[in-house]
């Protein structure tokens, strides 16, 4: 393509038109441990945007303050809307920042936190108060079985122990 038909202002510009990123509908419910890393990564994103700021002229640099900047929007707009939420500890049902231990039809057993969406992280078993695990296990008590529906298939799940981390 001919450089008659790019404007200078579009080749300045780009990559750094980024669309927002999508904020729950949701209650943000967060655990006192979930707001701390909130923010965190807001200290952190600062970070990066004071370091970022300093190279104004470069184009990877704009592109990344970019990504930076929304990133800081989101988190902010979070920590916001955060409602920190205990856990009542004496509680016999699953609640919200709980930890629960279930075992399948197959004798598996997993150990799950119930957490806020942005801490969710299934690599350590966190999971959002808003996932369908999530829904089938809260307000259930020890030794109950539920059905978890699962687009792979419902599974049989048997709450085991149910603690609350400190």
């Amino acid at each position: 393509m001919s450089r008659g038909f790019v404007k200078e202002d579009d080749l300045e510009h780009a990559g750094t038109d980024i669309p927002e990123r999508p904020v729950s509908q949701h209650p943000n419910y967060v655990t006192l441990n979930g707001y701390h890393q909130l923010e965190k990564q807001a200290i952190e994103l600062e970070q990066k945007r004071l370091i970022l700021s300093a190279k104004k002229d470069e184009q990877a640099a704009i592109q990344q303050l970019a990504m930076v900047n929304r990133d800081l929007r989101y988190v902010a707009a979070r920590l916001e809307s955060a409602l920190i939420t205990q856990p009542d500890i004496n509680s016999k049902n699953v609640v919200f920042g709980a930890l629960v231990t279930v075992e399948d039809e197959e004798g598996n057993s997993n150990t799950y936190e119930i957490v806020g969406e942005d801490e969710a992280d299934i690599k350590a078993n966190k999971i959002s108060y808003t996932s369908p695990l999530s829904r089938a296990l809260i307000g259930h008590k020890l030794d109950e079985t539920v059905t978890w529906l699962r687009p792979a298939g419902n599974q049989i799940l048997t709450i085991t122990a149910i603690n609350f981390a400190n």
